[in-house]
């Protein structure tokens, strides 16, 4: 495979606020969105994607299209995918780092026998996800299969 590759222009606004975008995305789109320093370091904003969010949303995202591409492989049927994601930012060896990430992922399936390939779906994609592989953080999955019967109405 080629590679690929991603630009991303950040222009800085005003105090510790700035507008990102992709010249590969239409910015008339409203596409673009505006990133800030978080509230927990001097001068942070609240209310605004800040670096610390796009990152563990870079993991659970990935996850997501991932999780996607290889269900479709599987033929895994299901009703719905769902992820929630923590990141902890700390401080180690003198420098803030994001160095863990817990993703929670809840897929909704409609067959009960399906619940060990979702799992195994699950956990495939994690292993495959790209930013995952591209990170130093540590990122663990605490997966969630629910099952929710297909009702099938008599006439």
């Amino acid at each position: 495979m080629e590679p690929h590759y991603y630009n991303v222009e950040v222009n800085w606004e005003n105090s510790r606020k700035g507008i990102m975008c992709s010249p590969e995305l239409e910015k008339n789109n409203g596409v673009c969105i505006e990133v800030a320093t978080p509230p927990e370091f001097p001068q942070g904003i609240e209310g605004i994607w800040s670096p610390e969010h796009l990152f563990v949303s870079a993991v659970s995202s990935c996850l997501m299209t991932t999780f996607l591409a290889i269900a479709e492989n599987f033929k895994l049927e299901f009703e719905s995918f769902s992820c929630s994601a923590k990141g902890k930012l700390e401080m180690v060896d003198g420098k803030y780092m994001m160095s863990e990430i817990l993703l929670k992922p809840t897929v909704i399936i409609h067959h009960e026998d399906h619940t060990e390939k979702a799992i195994r779906v699950l956990e495939k994609s994690e292993r495959a996800c790209l930013i995952t592989n591209s990170i130093k953080s540590k990122v663990t999955m605490e997966i969630d299969v629910q099952v929710k019967p297909m009702l099938i109405a008599k006439e």
